[in-house]
């Protein structure tokens, strides 16, 4: 008799699946759209639901978190919806010259930030357009528009050597994944067995289809779900 598969365990909730609650304590957000005001680092933390280190932020006895950059420290003022377009301001895109490197980019303006927060990231201010648009270059170089008065912090986010220390041992990537409820390590379906995934056995290394309905059952939710498309393009 076989076992649950993952996608099965998963959904389930069990304490193997489950995130550390702690590790999502600190949510990265800018405050309300329309305030203006001059702001203050007061700490820089760690979190272990993020790849970058955050700074803590207060500004008229309030605080919230944002990625820090590059060169950011404890007692550093900086200036929020207005000013100077310095590193670690948070400004309207609109009003940030073309070719600074921005981060934490909002999608739409007041969400408080969705795009470009991964540590040592960042994206470059491309051009302005009319109708108060502005084009931006992603780090993947993907060209997108948004509207001017979505928010972004000036600079680079810190952490960009995070990904050149091996973690050299099993455990300690063991520990990092489990901190974050990552799906590790990440075994090829076909290296199952026949009762432990759809693909399982691979006898002759024949992959079954791959195609999987958008409401199916999460043990028969594999492989491409619901793609609209499949094979190379012509």
């Amino acid at each position: 008799m076989g076992k649950r598969i993952i996608q099965q365990a998963r959904g389930k909730g069990s304490l193997t699946y489950r995130v550390r609650k702690q590790a999502y304590n600190k949510k990265i957000a800018y405050p309300l759209q329309g305030e203006q005001t001059e702001a203050e680092i007061i700490s820089i933390v760690h979190s272990a639901a993020h790849s970058a280190p955050l700074m803590k932020v207060k500004y008229q006895n309030k605080t919230f978190y944002n990625a820090a950059f590059n060169g950011a420290f404890v007692g550093q003022k900086i200036s929020f919806g207005q000013g100077n377009p310095e590193k670690g301001s948070t400004l309207p895109i609109g009003k940030i010259p073309q070719g600074t490197e921005v981060y934490n980019i909002e999608r739409n303006p007041g969400d408080g930030g969705k795009m470009t927060r991964t540590a040592g990231s960042a994206a470059a201010i491309t051009k302005h357009l009319e109708n108060k648009k502005v084009t931006i270059t992603m780090p993947n170089k993907k060209v997108i528009t948004l509207n001017g008065e979505c928010r972004a912090t000036i600079g680079r986010i810190a952490g960009e050597g995070r990904i050149l220390k091996p973690f050299v041992k099993a455990g300690k990537k063991h520990y990092k994944m489990k901190a974050r409820n990552k799906l590790w390590p990440r075994t090829s379906a076909i290296k199952f067995n026949a009762v432990d995934h759809p693909f399982g056995s691979g006898r002759g290394k024949r992959i079954k289809q791959k195609i999987a309905k958008r409401n199916a059952p999460p043990g028969a939710k594999v492989g491409h779900v619901r793609p609209r498309r499949t094979g190379y393009r012509g």
